[in-house]
């Protein structure tokens, strides 16, 4: 159990159909089976919205009861710290690889329901020879003893060689594409690029889609926000 605690702040709590589209991809990974604990999220290219997901998707399934641990990998260029409001110092990954901490010097309570979090950690020259060591392996053994989920966050595996190397120690694997961005032919490069590692390839994620483009956006718009008013009706009332 963790003994250290940090406090994250969510800036797309409000966003009700992203929230939505989590939970149905929250639905879709406790399909994946239960021999699937550990799995990687990774993407093609930078800032397609990976660690978003990671984070949202780590918060719905601690709200189902499990356990949940989000593993920054990104030693190399990591953003969950800062976007998330956390502003001390925190030891990480790069620190528990490098032999400057324990496991449980890099475990951090969250103020989410049963999750918890290990950050990339310090700055450090060589993150492909600190993932390829054993104590990565051993590290993951000793967290799956623990958590019901660990969910990973990795670099783009289209440009960086760390989350092809992360791959092989995980269950499973999410691909998270950004609308638009992405061709047909480049996912596919990044598919097979991915299943070379052994590593199941459990789904795939379009990010950044513009639902107001869809024709349903509103109709669920108008229903979401009239079920609202309505419980803010309902609340009234109850307090008078």
């Amino acid at each position: 159990m963790a003994e250290q605690k940090v406090i994250m702040t969510d800036p797309r709590q409000e966003d009700y159909f992203y929230q939505e589209a989590i939970k149905t991809l929250r639905t879709n990974i406790q399909f994946a089976g239960m021999d699937v604990k550990t799995i990687l999220f990774t993407s093609c290219y930078p800032n397609e919205g990976k660690s978003d997901i990671t984070f949202q998707l780590s918060q719905e399934i601690g709200k189902l009861g499990k356990k949940v641990l989000l593993l920054d990998a990104d030693i190399r260029k990591s953003i969950l710290a800062s976007r998330y409001g956390v502003g001390k110092q925190v030891h990480g990954l790069s620190n528990y690889l490098s032999g400057q901490a324990s496991i449980a010097e890099i475990i951090y309570h969250t103020n989410y329901e049963n999750m918890d979090i290990i950050f990339s950690g310090s700055f450090a020259p060589n993150p492909s020879e600190l993932l390829g060591q054993e104590a990565f392996g051993t590290l993951l053994g000793a967290l799956r003893e623990r958590y019901d989920y660990i969910i990973v966050d990795t670099p783009p595996i289209g440009s960086i060689i760390d989350a092809a190397i992360v791959a092989k120690q995980c269950d499973g694997a999410v691909l998270v594409f950004e609308s638009e961005l992405v061709s047909s032919k480049e996912a596919v490069r990044i598919k097979e690029q991915l299943q070379m590692t052994g590593c199941r390839l459990i789904g795939a994620v379009l990010n950044k889609v513009d639902i107001k483009k869809n024709k349903y956006y509103h109709k669920y718009n108008y229903y979401y926000h009239g079920y609202q008013e309505k419980k803010e009706v309902t609340k009234k009332n109850k307090e008078k």
